[in-house]
This record gives C-alpha cells, structure tokens and sequence, in this order.
C-alpha cells in the first residue's frame, strides 16, 4: 500500500530544438519527413484499445500538396460510437479508483516518449499533415504537448493537496472524484498539443473520454494516440473516433452518461453543442460541465508612443506565422496615422524575405492554410476589399491552390473601422488595419472592445506606462489574454494560462490548475469524533 504523500514539483519548459541548418535535430527531421512522405498509412478507430476498421474511408492529404496522400483512414458510425461510449464507461470503474500518483505517471511517461523517442514522429506528422514549419511543429507537437503533461501532473498535486480545516470534533476531508460520465473532446486541426491536452486534462482527474479528432489533424493525432497508449493509458480509457461530427455528437448528446464536453473549434459549432446539450438535458444523470475555446478577433492597438520597429514584427509574427491559423492570430490593428508610414516601410523591408512553400521545405516561413474550403472563404473576403471603396491591399492579396492552398500574406487597411474584415474571424494571412488620430486615443479603444463579439487574445503597444493602463482598463474584457508590447500569440503553458470569454469560450484557461478544476466532482466527507446524545441546545432552555 503506498501510504506516502507524493508531490510532483514544478517543471520546466521543454526546450525549443532549433533545427538549425547543419544541426542533428534538423538531420533527423528531414530523415523521418522522408519515410512520412513516401508511405501512406491506414487509420483506424480505436475502441477499447483496439484496432475498428468501418470501410467507409476518408484520406488525409498534405494541405502544402494537395495531390499528395499521406494516410486513408475509416470513419466512425453511430454503432461505433455507442460501442466506443460503452467501453468508455466500462473502463471508468476502474480507472477512476486509480491512484492519481499512477495516473500522473502514465502522462510523465508519455511526455518523455514524445521528448526522445516520437519527438520526430510527432513533428513530422504535424507538418505535413497541418501544413507547418518546423519551428511551428516543435512548439506545438512536440514541446507544448510535453509541457501540458508535465504540468498538469504538478497541478494535480497541488489540487489533490488542498483539504479544509477540521477540528477537535470532526475530520473534514476532500474527495476528489471525476465526473460521472464520460467527456466528449472535441479537437481543432490547428495545434496537436490541444488535442492531447483536451484528453489528458480529464483523464488525468480519473475521467474517460470519447476523442473526435478535426478530420485534416487525423494523422498526426494518431500517433498521439499510438504514444498515450504505449505510455500506459488503459484500454477505453481513451476512444479515438475520427469521422464526421454530426454523427459522432447525435450519438454522443443522445447519452444518459454524457458528463461533460472539451472543446477547441468555432464559435457557430460550440454553440449547437450548447444548444443540444440543452435540449437533452433532462436525460443526463447530471449537469454536464461544459469547457469550449472557440474563435477570436484579436488585435493590435498601438499607441503613437509605440515603438514602429518592434509594433511591426509583431504585425508580421502575429498574423502570418502558421497562415495566421491560430486563435490568437492577430487579425486587426488599430494604429495612429503618424507611425503608420514608418511603420508600414518596416513591413515592407520584412515581406520579401518570408519565403512560402511546402512542408518539407525547412526554411519557409510561411505553409498553406489547411483546405480548399479554408482557402475559398478567405480569398473571397480578399477579393470583396480588392473592389472595396473601404479598403486598400497594401501587402500580398493573392492566393493559388494549384498545388497546395497558399495565400500571400496579405495587409488590408479600411477607412471604416466597422468593416467586414475588422470583426470577421477568417483564420487565415489577413490582417486589417485601421488608422486612427493620436488624439483620439480613448474613443478608438472603445471601438476596439465593441467591434468584435470575440474576447481571446489582444496586444497593447505604448511606451507610457499611463497609457498602457488606460488601454488595459478599456480593453479589461476584450482578452483573456492581453499582451504589452508583444503579439498577441505565443502562451506558453505555466507561463500564460489560455482562454477567453464572450464568443471565444468559457475562458478555462488551459495550461493550468484551472482547467483541471472543471474536471472533478469533489465530495466533501465530515466525520464526527463524539456525536451528541442530547437533541436539544442551550438557547432552548
């Protein structure tokens, strides 16, 4: 019987490889993209730690290479659902009594395996199968993946450390159960770590989840899967479900032991979740706890005191690294007319030097946005402000999806600070820029908060400490996430907790103890040391 108090002590951040030219990490790499590209693999679900073939197929294809397939694989009916819903179940009687020291094992396992022996693995299905580069895969696949497990096993301990007073008379402790039910998590394309950590939180706290990977993210997510299970995640524990979303979630709100769902995805569909959990909610055996990050708007306000050089990396950084596909990409700004000139000529000394192109191409900046139908809605919206007497194309404008769906990056600057593209999400390349007076420097920070229905992330540049007050004080609901002077892109786990409120979520922020709160169902337990045997009090007498 392991009767020791354990406590997992803070980590450290992974180390970021740089893939530098020449250098073993970017050896290895190449090596690994390679044997990726030239194979194509079969997916399959995995329901209670087997293998579930259904035949109807779907193909995974290098958004950089669209003629290019890199795995087939099957998708998931609403018998395979209910079957993986049932294993799901079956497995939580015993992995909700298992020790949360042994749980936290099985995740520091994983994070190991992913930072030697899969780290290349990992990256390489990410890049080719989610269109990024290398710099843009190690952060995220390989070393925000790491750091979510790490981390979360140390918020863990700090949670399960947490008791009430107690005294003389009676012991009071916290039991802190799961939930009672499964968890339905529900992935983007965009980041692997999401997907991992939306599993993991919950599992970790002695839960079981039913995972519906983003059908363009089915390869690298795989091998995530492959990894959990090697690390010791029991059978059922996790269920792998790619295929289509409405059939996975009918199947999955229809069930009395639908506990919760955790969610990275659009606003419209967090919404119809919403709706249907809703609609069944008398057929649950409880509340369901409900945790989405959805959608942004975020921006960049600069002050005239803002520093042009550093407000224009943060411009190119912010909207174009990985095709400005991120929650947090910034995607408007709002600048003084009097550093706009200095600062555009900036952006203009940086564009010729972002090189565009494939995945396996290690020294582009910039890939393709993930699909056709991603790479339609953007360029339309690019080509309204081409025609626009609102708006003016000052950088790129230009898409082609002749071989892979590449879209320039592209700066759009309006004379309305209301236009289409300043409250629109289009998760794409594409930043808009309006141009304000300096002296009108609170009246614009009141159109940047109501612009938008989104609330997630959002940057301040200024050099006056008086003014970035003020800026944070207008701007105090418009981002869970409010950066000074940086981009608004970039959080690192235990370092920035992630999430935002209004249309972009139920801010639950991930990377830390927060997130793992919503994952649990404490019980409290008093025992009395000497019960009374008298009813009465003294006020009676």
């Amino acid at each position: 019987m392991n009767n020791a108090t354990f406590f997992f002590a803070e980590p450290k951040n992974e180390p970021v490889y740089s893939y530098a030219p020449n250098s073993k990490e970017r050896e290895l790499l190449e090596k690994e993209l390679t044997e990726q590209y030239n194979k194509c693999i079969e997916i399959p679900l995995i329901i209670n730690g087997k293998e579930v073939k259904t035949g109807d197929m779907g193909q995974i294809v290098m958004p950089t290479e669209h003629g290019h397939v890199l795995a087939t694989y099957h998708k998931a009916t609403k018998e395979t659902v209910q079957a993986a819903i049932d294993a799901a179940m079956e497995a939580r009687k015993k992995w909700e009594k298992v020790d949360w020291i042994d749980r936290c094992s099985i995740m520091m396992k994983a994070a190991e395996l992913l930072a030697t022996k899969y780290r290349y693995v990992i990256n390489a299905a990410t890049m080719l199968g989610q269109g990024k580069n290398p710099f843009q895969a190690e952060i995220d696949s390989a070393c925000e993946t790491i750091d979510f497990l790490r981390f979360n096993s140390f918020y863990a301990s700090k949670i399960y450390a947490q008791q009430p007073l107690s005294d003389a008379s009676a012991i009071n402790r916290l039991e802190y159960r799961p939930l009672e039910g499964f968890v339905y998590a529900v992935s983007p394309f965009n980041f692997t770590s999401i997907a991992c950590n939306l599993n993991i939180a919950p599992v970790l706290m002695g839960n079981v989840t039913i995972w519906k990977p983003a059908s363009t993210a089915v390869l690298s997510n795989y091998y995530l899967m492959k990894i959990l299970q090697e690390a010791g995640v029991p059978d059922g524990v996790i269920n792998f479900l790619p295929g289509s979303g409405s059939t996975i979630s009918d199947v999955v709100f229809a069930s009395p032991d639908f506990g919760g769902v955790h969610f990275t995805g659009s606003t419209r569909t967090f919404n119809n979740f919403w709706k249907a959990i809703g609609e069944n909610i008398n057929n649950y055996k409880t509340y369901p706890k409900i945790v989405g990050e959805t959608g942004g708007k975020d921006f960049i306000f600069a002050h005239h005191s803002a520093n042009t050089q550093q407000l224009a990396v943060a411009i190119v950084r912010g909207a174009f690294e990985y095709q400005g596909q991120k929650c947090s990409a910034a995607s408007r700004a709002y600048i003084p007319k009097e550093i706009w000139g200095e600062t555009l000529e900036y952006i203009k000394g940086m564009i010729p030097q972002i090189k565009m192109g494939s995945s396996l191409g290690l020294s582009n900046f910039m890939n393709s946005v993930i699909d056709e139908k991603s790479f339609d809605t953007i360029m339309e919206y690019v080509n309204r402000a081409k025609q626009s007497e609102e708006a003016e194309i000052v950088i790129g404008g230009n898409g082609d999806k002749s071989v892979g769906y590449f879209i320039e990056p592209t700066i759009i600057v309006t004379s309305n600070p209301k236009y289409e593209t300043m409250y629109t999400e289009l998760f794409g390349p594409v930043i808009t820029i309006y141009l304000y007076d300096a002296d009108k420097y609170e009246e614009t920070l009141a159109l940047c908060d109501t612009t938008s229905p989104y609330g997630l992330t959002g940057s301040i540049f200024a050099h006056s400490r008086y003014d970035i007050d003020t800026a944070m004080q207008a701007l105090r609901y418009a981002a869970g996430n409010f950066y000074i002077n940086d981009k608004p892109t970039g959080a690192v786990v235990g370092n920035q907790p992630f999430g935002g409120a209004r249309a972009s979520g139920t801010n639950d922020k991930a990377g830390s103890e927060l997130n793992l709160y919503r994952w649990i169902s404490p019980r409290c337990i008093k025992e009395t040391l000497n019960a009374p045997t008298d009813f009465t009090y003294p006020f009676m007498k």
